[in-house]
């Protein structure tokens, strides 16, 4: 059952692949078949993406959720699973990517052995449907048409390390499938200075000190950077480089689909900061606008007219008030005096 919901669907589509595809190299229609899955994981490959980057930022308060509650793992697995719940963060948001390329790689491995072992599989294994395209049925009347290399170089069906010794082309994509897994994980890591190893940490944990689990969880998460590259270049050293080539292919795609999401959330996160410092005033009501600019030309009007009359009482050009004389005023004093008398 696993073959036919699995295995020969998988199988058909790099089949497809390679009756179709000009020169039918089937290396590069390994490589094709590649990019083909990873775009359609991509949905489930961007949204993990996104939960691992959240992963990142709440480190910080990871920390501060580890000194907080003091040892006690219980309030300290409530406390985090409420900041998980409070960001929208699944921590088990990996898996099902896991989940979805594991059947792929077991059925393509299925297939790719199938072929390496009877070349005739490839049109035997197929579906009827493609079995009747022009390319096929030259195969089916001379099966030493297929070539399974990669452009005459790289002979896919032979292992990096097997029954005839080193064989250096294959050894070199297994090398690169390595390296690539290795870059590809150090890219999520978060980049931590003061992050200890798990040596140190179990050794002050021997002497006495309570280990903090989740500085445990993060040491183990970075030695996986080590662990998988090295899962991988022994698992493919003694297998067909098919395989090694498909891994290659993958990790080098993902690699690219991680940079894109990661450089599209740095600028969302400046965007929104920019956005926060500065108010657009195309949302502002047009009445307060109408009203705030009146209020700064009457302080403009107000500011000027207090200038001017600062400027007046400061001129010593201004006219001094005549002086009367003493004898004028004496006769109008007089004058006054009489007046009431009468």
């Amino acid at each position: 059952m696993f073959t036919t919901l699995i295995v020969q669907p998988i199988f058909n589509l790099l089949v497809l692949i390679y009756a179709v595809l000009p020169g039918h190299n089937f290396g590069l229609s390994i490589i094709i078949f590649t990019i083909i899955i990873r775009l359609l994981l991509w949905p489930l490959v961007k949204k993990q993406l996104h939960q691992a980057k959240l992963m990142r930022k709440i480190q910080p308060e990871l920390k501060r959720i580890a000194k907080e509650t003091k040892g006690n793992r219980q309030k300290q697995s409530q406390m985090q699973m409420e900041l998980y719940k409070e960001r929208g963060i699944n921590p088990f948001s990996s898996v099902g990517v896991a989940l979805l390329q594991l059947p792929i790689l077991i059925g393509l491995y299925s297939g790719l052995r199938r072929v390496i072992n009877d070349p005739h599989q490839m049109v035997d294994f197929a579906y009827p449907a493609l079995q009747h395209l022009g390319w096929m049925q030259q195969l089916s009347h001379n099966i030493h048409l297929f070539d399974s290399s990669l452009f005459n170089i790289v002979d896919l069906g032979r292992a990096a390390l097997g029954p005839k010794g080193l064989y250096i082309p294959a050894l070199i994509i297994v090398i690169a499938s390595a390296v690539t897994q290795y870059f590809q994980a150090k890219q999520l890591m978060p980049n931590d200075k003061d992050a200890r190893g798990l040596k140190a940490i179990m050794s002050d944990a021997s002497s006495g000190k309570q280990a903090d689990q989740s500085e445990v969880s993060a040491a183990i998460g970075r030695g996986t950077r080590f662990f998988l590259p090295a899962m991988i270049f022994f698992f493919t050293i003694n297998i067909a480089s098919a395989l090694g080539l498909y891994w290659f292919i993958g990790g080098l795609v993902a690699f690219i689909q991680q940079s894109i999401v990661l450089r599209e959330d740095k600028e969302e996160m400046e965007e929104l900061s920019d956005g926060k410092s500065r108010k657009d005033t195309s949302v502002i009501p047009e009445a307060e606008v109408v009203t705030a600019t009146a209020s700064s030309d009457d302080a403009h009007i107000a500011q000027a007219k207090a200038s001017k009359q600062a400027k007046n009482l400061s001129s010593p050009t201004q006219k001094p008030f005549k002086q009367t004389s003493g004898s004028t005023v004496t006769s109008i004093t007089r004058s006054s005096k009489k007046q009431r008398r009468k």
